[in-house]
């Protein structure tokens, strides 16, 4: 491209964990503006810090890149103030915020248990949605519902805001064709699972009436580069034996030896992930995250964006150094995408 500044990469993103000092934000939303990128998320993780706060910061030192949580759940976070904290983040940024849910995760163990979960998140977005355009009517629901006295006690920027449903399912990849914009898969950098979920997506869009193509897929995973790919991939597999034994099960597209995924557990339950990640061979790692050199990392986004993803979200760690990897994502990587 000639002339001026190269067109944003719409189509990958950056996630940054919610563990970082509130003043980071600002920088680090600077820095992914800078390098172009066209979406920027805040993880909603149990126990990590709530994302609005570093995506208010986020959105008062940038102008034009896109931004929200990926993402909240109705079950810790109620309906009326998901709506609240998203009209407050799309005021601040000037239009630019989208609202990410899911259903949550390990939540047994502070004693919630998600009663009909697709149900819940189908009326999670409604309540929102009514909310946000003004609605006057009631609105009954079995999970989430609202009276005719609920009202925004202020004005809203946007009457609609666009909505993400993360997941690996079936139901709520189908609820996703009725009603969001965007599915996210959570967890993998498979470009054959892409066409697995445009198909569960294609259950709800048709319901709905719409064209399946109208609801983008993202896959987002551990992003690891560096211009040592050996030492980038180790990262990569030490963070990926976290969640491995989580999602593995998850992704219908392979098969992973079930005494695999227990030793690979077994070793990060004793603290060691090296051993764990160690465990994962390489044609495994590149289903379930970014990782190697820049040019591995960009034929790897280019790979799922040509079976039919909507977007790539590179989530962290990103580099050896945080900083360091979201320069090389930005001066290496996203120049094959402009």
């Amino acid at each position: 491209m000639s002339g001026g500044r190269a067109a944003p990469a719409e189509r990958l993103s950056i996630a940054f964990q919610s563990d970082k000092a509130l003043g980071d934000y600002a920088e680090l939303g600077v820095l992914a503006e800078r390098h172009r990128f066209g979406t920027v998320s805040v993880y909603g993780d149990l126990l990590f810090q709530p994302p609005l706060p570093a995506l208010l910061a986020i959105a008062g030192a940038t102008r034009q890149i896109r931004l929200g949580p990926a993402c909240l759940n109705p079950f810790t976070v109620h309906p009326v103030e998901i709506a609240g904290q998203i009209a407050a983040l799309d005021a601040a940024s000037g239009g630019r915020a989208y609202l990410g849910l899911a259903r949550g995760a390990w939540l047994d163990g502070l004693g919630i248990r998600p009663a009909r979960p697709v149900t819940a998140i189908r009326e999670a977005v409604a309540v929102v949605r009514h909310l946000l355009r003004g609605g006057r009517a009631a609105l009954p629901g079995r999970v989430f519902g609202l009276g005719e006295h609920h009202r925004l006690q202020y004005p809203v920027l946007r009457a609609d805001v666009p909505v993400l449903i993360g997941t690996w399912g079936t139901r709520l990849a189908a609820l996703a064709g009725e009603v969001a914009a965007e599915v996210k898969v959570g967890g993998s950098a498979n470009p054959a699972l892409v066409p697995v979920m445009r198909e569960r997506i294609a259950a709800g869009a048709r319901r709905a009436g719409r064209a399946p193509g109208e609801v983008g897929i993202v896959l987002g995973a551990v992003s690891v580069v560096d211009e040592d790919g050996d030492r980038a991939r180790a990262r990569a597999r030490e963070e990926v034996a976290r969640y491995l034994p989580v999602v593995a099960g998850l992704d219908p597209t392979l098969a992973v030896e079930p005494e695999l995924l227990a030793r690979i557990d077994a070793a990060v339950r004793r603290g060691n992930l090296a051993a764990g990640g160690a465990l994962i061979a390489d044609d495994l790692l590149d289903r379930f995250a970014f990782a190697g050199t820049p040019d591995q990392v960009a034929r790897q986004a280019e790979a799922i964006l040509a079976a039919g993803a909507g977007r790539v979200e590179f989530g962290t760690p990103h580099g050896l150094t945080p900083r360091e990897g979201l320069r090389l994502l930005g001066e290496r990587v996203l120049p094959h995408f402009h």
